[in-house]
């Protein structure tokens, strides 16, 4: 069959020796219908399928990295639709799931199982032309969305393709019905795996894939589950580090293959300032000129697909074009899409992106992953998306086919983004992928999984912990932590019935073996396992009593008494919580946490540390090279317009001209303003620490609680991607260098933990991890609890969980923020270049923040409507900084 396809015009693209033995491969149907499908291109095979298919053919593991367009979710099915068929012609295929396809999103999970009819029924449908006899190769979807009735259709009729998600597998491992169909899966594919990897919902699918394993050893006893029984293909457009990510997929001790076409496609980006000089540009001018480029770049094509940082900004992008362009824009051309929707909203505006009959969509994080768009052929960022893994992900959703230019366009209306856009930007060029933080020895994940194994059958504890620890995520699980979990499971601490916490498992600690306990335990099991929390809204309320509004639950992790923050104009001081209430004072204050700062994305730390290589890179060349070469160095070197450039140009050059070159902080250089406000009798420190909020959310707490025990006094914290800002009485003086130099690798951990005590951060991921954990029931006995609930359950349990010893709950709630929210072993590579002396630490006395500290002085202003706009405070911070200057040359110029 091979032989009789040529590379004459009439058989379409050219076939190479490569492509010739890839179709080899393939049953003589599928052989037949791939050319039919695909011979109108270039290619008969892209990049990722001319190496993939292969090595799934051939039963290997594989990560997948391509980009969006790529046909890489083909590369993973195309062997498996192949194998199934060739069965099917054999009548080989049994009543069981074959394929397992694993994605992080429903909304994924529903385009892919539509997107697999086309290559089965068209198969199908040429092998009956043929004449050919073949069983029906069956697909089907299952998830939260799903019915009873398909449910226990599936019991029946088994999918040999099952498209679900890490919840569900979670589920399916644990029913005695399932299970039986579960023995014949062969494949695994784990589709954007990127977004599963950096969240407990990966490491949960980690020990799924580990218990499938087992599951399979159950059936089948010669199967040797440190080989593995059944191959495991991940997907990924944007990922890093490649060894890392594929170890998390195959498991701790298999080997595994790595197809990185990542770069096989090409790239348009640009960075676009919608005016010369965002400080001096007044709102109104800055929208007009914004919105007028928007409308330009969305007119001069088809399809355009607009990203915000927020669910606000999406929907006030939309308004702003139909409002604006009322001839252009309208609802039956124009749509918005993002979590807060409702489920119909999300998925009509879906189905008009795939059938391209939307000019535009605005879109928060939402349209990231998931379905296929082929009419788009531009995605524009409104801001910074924080990393490059991100900015890909979008812009990747622009020109869909792999022979189109993907093309990007960021528009910044900050001066702080100016900066971290340009080297995004220059970076995503040049392939520069940030790493993912993977999470490891989760101890809720572990409960789940431990209870659910316990449902299976007795289980020696040695054998557990062997399975445990085949994943990648507890390969170095230590034995304590381990036996916590088993202890807390088993009720062994003292006083858990009292608090009405009962143990789940028996623990036979003489035999070292552990079983299910109870008769309701698998209904508890079933009703409150999976990663995903609820989430609650906040009522805020004066200590009198008023309704002020809500605030969602996230916020309340950066909240300190003493915190003053906006809503619907005003500012409140927060006072303490109680349960799901908020209590406030008003105040005239400025506020300090910005509202918006549970919503937007984190800076990431690879991405900072290029910024701050990027600002040594600076410095050199304002002082080697004059104004224009500067600026022509920015132009030829970074894809950004010339309102860009001399932005930053200037940014640098008002700086040093202000405080001096050492002022900057670099990758080898950390520095400190220190300002004192005799209207306001606060000292304030600015510290200029471009690692992205993370780090500097875990930092500051630090910082913080020394400061705290030296001064005694309230200190005022607040942070964002370019730093932190540390306020207290005028009166406090802090010896900052000594300060910071008290705190080091050894320590870190441990001031953290202090930090942390009593903080609402603290609480919340206590409810979190209790509700994870089944100490917490979500649902029980027909009856649903509702966060706030929890909320109140968790902050009493709290308390009695301080006074126990290796309590795995509260162990857990400390790891997660400090290894995983504040991914404290980049906290801890920064200590160690000061204890070492490659960072050094500046301090600087500033009558007013710096330019480059003017971001982090701002936080917040921009709530206050009717007092301190944003802008204007920048505009009185520049001509205080502009006075300042002019003073400083005259003062020289008479000198001379």
């Amino acid at each position: 069959m091979a032989g009789e396809i040529s590379s004459g015009p009439e058989a379409g693209p050219s076939l190479s020796a490569g492509d010739a033995e890839i179709l080899k491969l393939f049953d003589e149907i599928v052989r037949e219908w791939w050319v039919k499908s695909f011979s109108k291109y270039q290619e008969l095979f892209t990049p990722p399928q001319r190496l993939a298919v292969p090595l799934i053919s051939h039963g290997r593991d594989v990560l997948l990295c391509s980009p969006t367009g790529s046909g890489k979710t083909l590369s993973a099915f195309i062997p498996i639709i192949n194998e199934l068929f060739t069965l099917s012609r054999s009548g080989g295929l049994e009543n069981g799931i074959y394929c397992l396809y694993i994605s992080p999103l429903k909304s994924l999970a529903n385009d892919i199982h539509k997107n697999l009819e086309k290559p089965l029924s068209e198969i199908q449908s040429l092998a009956k032309e043929k004449g050919i006899e073949i069983q029906e190769v069956r697909h089907a979807i299952r998830h939260g969305d799903i019915s009873a009735g398909d449910k226990a259709r599936m019991l029946r009729k088994a999918p040999h393709i099952l498209n679900t998600t890490p919840e569900s597998l979670g589920i399916l491992l644990n029913s005695p019905r399932m299970r039986e169909r579960l023995k014949t899966v062969r494949w695994v594919i784990v589709d954007e795996i990127h977004s599963l990897a950096g969240s407990k919902r990966g490491v949960h699918l980690t020990l799924s894939l580990e218990r499938l394993e087992e599951l399979k050893k159950e059936f089948c006893p010669e199967v040797d589950p440190d080989v593995g029984s059944f191959s495991r293909i991940g997907c990924s457009a944007t990922i890093e580090p490649l060894d890392e990510i594929s170890a998390f997929l195959a498991g701790n001790r298999r080997p595994i293959e790595i197809v990185d076409t990542r770069f096989s496609r090409q790239f348009d980006l640009k960075l676009l300032c919608p005016v010369p000089d965002l400080i001096s540009t007044s709102s109104r001018e800055l929208g007009d000129r914004l919105y007028q480029a928007l409308h330009e770049h969305i007119q001069e094509h088809k399809n355009t697909l607009v990203f915000t940082n927020t669910r606000n900004g999406a929907e006030r992008v939309l308004y702003n074009l139909r409002s604006r362009y009322p001839e252009f824009y309208n609802k039956e051309n124009s749509g918005c899409h993002h979590g807060s929707m409702g489920k119909e909203g999300r998925m009509e505006t879906e189905e008009r992106l795939k059938e391209g009959s939307l000019k535009v969509v605005s879109s928060s994080t939402s349209l990231e992953l998931g379905i296929d768009m082929p009419h788009i052929d531009l995605v524009v960022q409104i801001g910074s998306p924080k990393s490059v893994a991100a900015l890909l992900q979008r812009i990747g959703r622009a020109g869909h086919n792999l022979d189109q230019v993907v093309k990007g366009r960021i528009m910044v209306l900050d001066r702080d983004e100016l900066v971290e856009c340009t080297v995004m930007l220059e970076k995503g060029k040049k392939g520069f992928v940030d790493r993912i933080h993977i999470p490891t020895n989760c101890l809720d994940a572990l409960c789940q999984h431990v209870l659910g194994m316990a449902l299976e059958r007795t289980w020696k504890l040695d054998d557990l912990s062997w399975v445990v620890r085949r994943s990648y995520c507890y390969r170095d699980l230590t034995k304590e932590d381990f036996l916590s979990v088993i202890e807390y499971l088993s009720g062994r601490h003292a006083g858990m019935e009292a608090k009405h916490i009962y143990s789940k498992i028996w623990y036979d600690e003489e035999a070292g073996t552990i079983t299910k306990r109870g008769r309701n335990i698998r209904m508890i099991y079933y009703t409150n396992t999976g990663m995903i929390p609820d989430q609650f809204s906040c009522d805020v309320l004066t200590r009198d009593g008023r309704w002020i509004g809500n605030l969602d639950e996230k916020y309340m992790e950066k909240l300190n008494k003493g915190d003053v923050f906006v809503i619907g104009g005003r500012s409140f001081k927060f006072c303490y919580r109680r349960g799901g209430n908020v209590y406030v004072d008003a105040t005239e204050e400025r506020p300090n946490i910005p509202s918006w700062i549970s919503e937007k994305l984190p800076l990431s730390f690879d991405l900072g540390k290029h910024i701050l290589q990027f600002k040594s890179e600076m410095i050199w060349m304002m002082n080697n090279r004059p104004r224009k070469e500067v600026i022509r160095w920015l132009l030829r070197e970074y894809p950004i317009d010339e309102n860009s450039a001399r932005s930053i140009y200037e940014i640098f050059d008002q700086q040093i001209s202000y405080l001096g070159e050492d002022s900057i902080s670099t990758n080898y250089r950390i520095s400190v303003e220190e300002q004192v406000d005799p209207k306001t009798f606060r000292r304030t420190y600015y510290f200029i620490a471009n690692y992205g909020v993370r780090f500097n959310d875990g930092f500051s707490r630090m910082v913080a609680y020394m400061v705290s025990l030296q001064k005694t006094s309230n200190v005022y914290v607040s942070i964002n991607d370019a730093g932190f800002m540390i306020s207290l009485p005028m009166n406090r003086r802090v010896d900052v260098e000594s300060v910071l130099r008290s705190i080091n690798e050894a320590n870190c951990e441990e001031l953290l933990r202090k930090a942390l005590e009593n903080t609402h951060l603290l609480k919340r991921l206590f409810r979190i991890n209790a509700c994870r954990c089944f100490m917490i029931l979500r649902n029980y006995m027909g009856k649903r609890k509702s966060a706030r609930r929890q909320q109140v359950s968790a902050d009493m349990l709290i308390y009695f969980a301080r006074k126990l010893d290796r309590f795995a709950v509260l162990d857990e709630s400390y790891r997660e923020i400090i290894e995983d929210k504040f991914e404290v072993e980049n906290i801890k590579e920064v200590l160690r270049g000061i204890q070492s002396g490659e960072i050094e630490l500046v301090t600087k006395d500033s009558p007013s923040p710096s330019p480059m500290a003017f971001g982090i002085a701002s936080i917040g202003a921009s709530d206050v409507i009717f007092a301190h706009d944003k802008l204007a405070l920048l505009k009185e911070f520049h001509r205080r900084v502009m006075g300042k200057i002019a003073e400083n040359r005259a003062t020289v110029e008479g000198v001379a």
